[in-house]
């Protein structure tokens, strides 16, 4: 089940964030994305794109940059639900990633490339809008780390 790591950091009987379905539905006939800001022990604004039936995500801990070429970190996490793109609302404490969870931006995106190491998107929200670039990144010691940027 690609939600298994999703599915085992959250006790939905206390959570308000959406279970994972089986065989969910496409979102639409357009990939979307969502921002979500994400008020935990530390603020962070989490990227989301859906990719084969899941919402690939990235933790940023500043917030995503709306000039070119202004990179940001972004750190791969667990994939979430489709139905994750709409959530917003309070993580109880206590329950992994605790906090206000708010839409910072949402819309759709256009793969030019979509690797394990490197992602250019048309982004077609409210606030990105434009070419933007995730590469993955060779940090000694880190794992899962990308770069975030709007491509020049």
């Amino acid at each position: 089940m690609p939600l298994e790591n999703y599915a085992k950091k959250r006790d939905f009987k206390k959570t308000p964030e959406p279970k994972p379905r089986e065989n969910p539905e496409p979102a639409g006939k357009e990939l979307i994305f969502v921002v979500h800001e994400h008020h935990a022990t530390h603020l962070h604004w989490d990227l989301r794109l859906e990719h084969e039936g899941v919402l690939k995500s990235w933790a940023v801990p500043k917030e995503p940059e709306l000039e070119e070429g202004v990179k940001r970190l972004a750190v791969e996490v667990e994939d979430h639900p489709l139905d994750y793109a709409d959530f917003e609302g309070e993580i109880p404490e206590g329950q992994y990633g605790a906090g206000k969870v708010i839409i910072w931006d949402n819309g759709t995106y256009i793969p030019e490339k979509f690797s394990d190491k490197e992602i250019i998107a048309d982004f077609r929200g409210k606030k990105l809008l434009g070419k933007y670039v995730l590469i993955k990144t060779e940090f000694k010691g880190a794992k899962n780390t990308w770069l975030f940027f709007k491509k020049k």
